[in-house]
């Protein structure tokens, strides 16, 4: 794993949202962000996830959360400045906000693979993605320090058959954090990074591989070392960087 230990207050009065965050590593994150201080956002397509997600941070003690029910797949140019205003309006800035959401489409050759399944996966896991990092960057300069961490993949490091949409998306999402990290160097506090969880303990990694035994790999908890990272102060001055959540 990914080597660093967070003190208990790093993300201490720290506004982060995070996609995605109704199940899985979306999920964990939001936990662990909130346990070490951080008032989080938690954004996503059911809300009845989200709530639950809300709740557990509730009973722990945690900062009060907020649920955003939000669909990547559906949402209007409009809508995404409209979401901007109303956090801009309830928290007046934003210091992290975490790319987690994301779908896998069908893996299969190219040539099989449709273009209505292509279009959706970049869509959501592209598109999407470059909406909301846009409409959220003037409230990310209000930070002192705001960190904007991409979620990619092995499969969008190095191409891979049969990955298809999902493969090509995650180069896209590499390639959009390392313009986003250039082009904030220097003139905003505003760092961007990447993360590829590798083989976890989710939905999507048992939807990939139905005959893997989900028990070899680890939890989402288990590989928030990073992530944690990544929304600190520890890791100001880090930008433009492609990192693993489980080092080998």
């Amino acid at each position: 794993m990914f080597n660093y230990s967070a003190r208990p207050e790093l993300l201490k009065d720290r506004i982060i949202l995070v996609t995605g965050a109704g199940r899985g590593i979306g999920a964990a994150a939001a936990r662990t962000y909130a346990a070490h201080g951080a008032t989080v956002l938690l954004l996503g397509k059911t809300e009845s996830n989200l709530t639950a997600v809300y709740d557990e941070i509730e009973a722990a003690g945690y900062p009060q959360p907020a649920v955003i029910p939000f669909n990547l797949e559906t949402a209007l140019p409009h809508q995404y400045d409209e979401l901007a205003a109303m956090i801009e309006g309830e928290f007046g800035r934003l210091d992290g906000l975490l790319h987690n959401a994301s779908i896998i489409g069908p893996r299969t050759p190219i040539e099989q693979l449709s273009g209505e399944h292509f279009m959706r996966v970049m869509h959501i896991n592209v598109n999407a993605t470059f909406m909301l990092t846009a409409a959220l960057l003037p409230l990310l300069k209000l930070s002192r320090d705001a960190s904007v961490v991409f979620t990619s993949s092995s499969v969008g490091r190095k191409g891979r058959a049969y990955w298809g949409a999902y493969g090509v998306s995650k180069f896209a999402t590499e390639g959009l954090m390392q313009t986003l990290a250039d082009e904030v160097e220097g003139v905003t506090a505003i760092r961007a990074n990447s993360i590829n969880p590798g083989a976890t303990r989710t939905d999507m990694r048992a939807q990939a591989y139905p005959a893997e035994d989900p028990m070899k790999n680890p939890t989402p908890e288990q590989i928030m070392p990073v992530y944690l990272y990544l929304m600190g102060a520890d890791s100001v001055g880090i930008n433009g960087q492609a990192f693993d959540a489980q080092q080998k």
